[in-house]
């Protein structure tokens, strides 16, 4: 298995897409829509900064093991996590959810992993 580490900087501009799962759903996007408006322009907002200025560390952006990053943006009622990898070009969002407390729950850990692993696959 292939881990993304390699990150491309420079002139490269990055996409950001949405992880698809085999079914063709995509469920970062559909969470993404089913909060309220001022969360939705945090995130897209916070999004943006990743994607025009990648690499970037804390308190925007965390790794949390290889291959796989967080942003971290404060939310009314917390702070919104999206995951995401990046592959060449691309800053793929795998999973998001809105939490209180700093601790990932280890059921999302496990979803964000196996979605990694689904997308590598599917791209051999």
């Amino acid at each position: 298995m292939v881990l993304l580490e390699q990150v491309v900087i420079g002139n490269v501009r990055f996409k950001v897409v949405f992880f698809r799962t085999r079914s063709g759903s995509e469920p970062v996007r559909k969470w993404l829509k089913s909060l309220p408006e001022p969360y939705k322009k945090i995130l897209g907002e916070d999004i943006k900064t990743v994607q025009f200025d990648w690499p970037t560390g804390m308190p925007l952006v965390k790794k949390i093991e290889p291959g796989i990053w967080e942003i971290r943006s404060v939310v009314p009622h917390g702070i919104s996590r999206i995951f995401f990898t990046v592959d060449s070009h691309l800053i793929i969002l795998l999973y998001g959810f809105i939490k209180k407390s700093d601790k990932i729950p280890e059921r999302s850990l496990n979803t964000i992993r196996s979605r990694l692993k689904n997308y590598l696959e599917a791209k051999s």
